[in-house]
């Protein structure tokens, strides 16, 4: 393994979806859509009485991945056309064509991954008590706080694993590269105000 694959390679190949990521922080934020501002646990609660997910994981979160992942993915396919050496660093086009359609199928599929994969999460911290937007308590903290950063990461390798010749020892690089990047993403959303904590 070279340092291009181990980093280049995961930000050419998931370059849209990271680009939705904070471009969704915005959208859900933006007073538009409101009828997609919903809970997707429908704001149903366990036996615990706490909420399935919580109050943010909307419909419009959702919808907003599937779709900015999917008009990025085709963008970022038209640059990559113009440039085969960083085209070349795509781990998709290892398997599939540079073409729009397959562009916007693949930018959707992470999007959704990318969504989905916050879920899990989500549960784990609304059964142990920690409202959304907030940090847990005590020894759980450090635990959710990996978990925060790596669960979508975790979701997008798994894909490209499956789909592409990527090797799950390449992946586990990516999962690191990936989470330390989502983490500065973090912390950079949270100074420009779009995230109440930075982790």
């Amino acid at each position: 393994m070279n340092w291009s694959e181990a980093v280049v390679a995961p930000y050419v190949t998931l370059m849209p979806v990271l680009v939705a990521g904070i471009g969704n922080m915005a959208w859900v934020k933006a007073p538009v859509a409101k009828w997609l501002a919903r809970p997707i646990d429908g704001g149903h609660e366990l036996a615990d009485g706490r909420p399935v997910l919580g109050r943010n994981k909307t419909w419009k979160g959702l919808v907003g991945m599937v779709v900015l992942g999917a008009a990025l993915a085709v963008a970022w396919g038209g640059v990559l056309a113009g440039s085969p050496g960083l085209a070349s660093q795509n781990r998709f086009y290892d398997s599939f064509a540079n073409h729009p359609a397959v562009n916007l199928a693949l930018g959707a599929a992470m999007g959704l991954v990318y969504a989905i994969f916050e879920l899990p999460n989500s549960f784990i911290k609304r059964r142990l008590g920690v409202t959304p937007g907030h940090s847990a308590p005590g020894p759980a903290r450090l635990v959710l706080i990996v978990l925060d950063q790596a669960d979508s990461v975790i979701g997008l390798v798994l894909l490209a694993v499956i789909v592409t010749p990527l090797p799950w020892s390449v992946g586990l690089v990516w999962i690191v590269v990936g989470s330390a990047t989502h983490l500065a993403l973090n912390v950079l959303l949270y100074l420009a105000h779009l995230r109440r904590s930075p982790v």
